[in-house]
């Protein structure tokens, strides 16, 4: 039987596992996958204790168009409740619990601001259209800057999106556009996020374990604290065929032969790599040296286009780092407070951005608990700053050089609480920094093959997967990115005839163009 040997074991290692034994009709035990952390998941982590602290470096939406995600999770059990599938639970969560934000932005006197317009002028609605129109080979390594005036990033649209998705202004105009197209269905309810939809739990929990569990039970193999460094190709002037594994395990050098029937997906590049976790009291120290995934792919890429260029989304780490925090409470009292001045349940009130923050600070509240294993009376939030590199409006240094308790205080600068309010959160609260320097390098300005293809071309044996493979017409920075290229490139290495579904196409839908321009005319 032919083996398959899967690099890293994030969501899209994870998912390609999965499509192997329930598309491609592997057995597990034939499965392997090479992690150098300790634990599984990539990206999709969380850990901690009530005690110490939890700790997640972010979260990801989703919303109705996931059809890979869903499709993969619709066969995976819940821990919960094995009659209900991952997908299941999260439907039903949209429907039962669902986000309906009132106060999306707040200004720099503690007001909500009013998000029914989108602030634009006539030339950044024609901006927009015309950057719709132009054809992405004319984007080639272009900045969103060099398609907008300054105006268009003082609007409440480009507040709300930035900070949704993570943009910046310096981030690759290809990327935008490809959001633009993707997700203008979510024009009329980009505000209140009643479109998002959310896991019940934080996602290792909803997500990476369920699978996880599921693919042991089938016999597969995560091999962790294994690094693998190289691999041999089969002689010949740019061959894609793998012969050898080259790794190291416990200090030791090993290699595994490949034979011409086994497979090898690469999971190339990492955006939470070189993450680095401070404490209450401690900023975060300087990231560590760069992992596995980067170097690998840089071996691989010398001397070959047609591997990508990793160059393109390393090597800018003040262009893709920011920073969040996860906070654990003892007292309800803030989950209280927020839920009374946004007008919103916890868990409904979505995203919270203020606007005047010099580290453009957004929150949630997600719906408790956020750990499987959280103590009753204990509840957890979180939220990120996209500019760590600025002085705080209260606290006078940058993000990046502040412990938690340092970036509570900068939070509450920001809300209208009473000071007996704020001592009493900050007295009865854990803050965990984590600073994440290639967290948006996927977002970078590169050009079009700056991004290998999931099966290069004339390979027979090699994939690459995860957010650093590219897809046309998919948005990376997104789980069904990483399951898109999972299914991709486990349909096409067996020449499976069924494929993954279609990305959705809101934009070649009238009804969705007209309710898209009637948003952006708004006043």
């Amino acid at each position: 039987m032919a083996k398959a040997y899967l690099v890293g074991s994030g969501i899209a290692a994870l998912a390609a596992a999965t499509f192997l034994i329930r598309d491609g009709g592997f057995d597990g035990a034939d499965i392997h996958l090479f992690e150098e952390q300790r634990n599984t998941g990539g990206s999709l982590d969380a850990g901690g204790t009530a005690h110490a602290g939890y700790t997640m470096r972010g979260g990801r939406m989703f919303e109705a168009e996931y059809r890979c995600t869903y499709d993969l999770l619709s066969g995976i059990p819940t821990l919960d409740d094995p009659s209900v599938s991952v997908t299941q639970e999260i439907l039903a969560g949209h429907e039962d619990f669902a986000w309906d934000d009132m106060a999306r932005l707040i200004d720099g006197d503690g007001k909500i601001v009013d998000t029914r317009s989108m602030g634009f002028s006539e030339r950044d609605r024609m901006d927009v259209v015309r950057c719709l129109a132009t054809p992405e080979g004319h984007l080639d390594g272009k900045r969103i800057t060099d398609c907008f005036s300054e105006h268009f990033f003082t609007t409440t649209f480009w507040f709300l999106w930035c900070t949704t998705f993570a943009f910046q202004p310096w981030h690759s105009a290809i990327e935008f556009r490809r959001y633009l197209k993707r997700f203008i269905h979510l024009a009329p309810e980009f505000a209140s996020m009643t479109s998002a939809y959310g896991t019940r739990y934080n996602q290792y929990d909803s997500i990476v374990r369920p699978l996880t569990t599921w693919l042991r039970e089938r016999g597969v193999t995560v091999h962790t604290r294994c690094h693998v460094t190289d691999l041999a190709f089969a002689p010949g002037h740019r061959s894609t065929t793998v012969e050898r594994i080259y790794l190291t395990r416990d200090g030791r050098d090993e290699q595994i032969d490949v034979a011409p029937d086994d497979l090898v997906l690469v999971t190339n590049g990492s955006m939470t790599d070189s993450t680095s976790l401070g404490s209450h009291f401690a900023a975060p120290p300087p990231p560590p040296r760069k992992s596995d995934p980067w170097l690998l792919w840089h071996r691989l890429s010398r001397g070959r286009d047609d591997f990508g260029n990793p160059d393109a989304f390393d090597k800018r780490v003040k262009e893709s780092r920011w920073e969040s925090f996860t906070v654990t409470a003892e007292d309800p009292l803030f989950l209280d407070a927020l839920a009374e001045f946004s007008g919103r349940e916890t868990g409904r009130g979505g995203l919270m951005t203020f606007t005047d923050s010099n580290w453009l600070l957004t929150i949630v509240a997600p719906r408790q608990p956020v750990y499987r294993n959280q103590p009753e009376g204990v509840s957890v939030w979180w939220g990120y700053g996209l500019r760590p590199g600025r002085s705080g409006n209260h606290t006078p240094k940058p993000m990046t050089m502040c412990s938690g308790r340092e970036i509570l205080e900068e939070v509450l600068h920001h809300l209208p609480f009473d000071e007996s309010l704020a001592a009493r959160v900050l007295r009865t609260s854990t803050v965990v920094p984590c600073l994440m320097p290639y967290i948006t390098s996927q977002f970078l300005a590169r050009r079009r093959d700056d991004r290998p293809k999931v099966v290069p071309e004339g390979s027979v044996n090699l994939a690459f997967i995860g957010q650093f493979a590219e897809v046309p017409d998919d948005v990376v920075f997104t789980v069904e990115y990483s399951v898109r290229t999972a299914w991709t490139a486990v349909s096409q290495l067996l020449e499976l005839t069924e494929r993954p579904p279609a990305v959705y196409k809101g934009h070649h839908d009238p009804h969705v163009l007209a309710a898209a321009l009637e948003t952006m005319h708004r006043r």
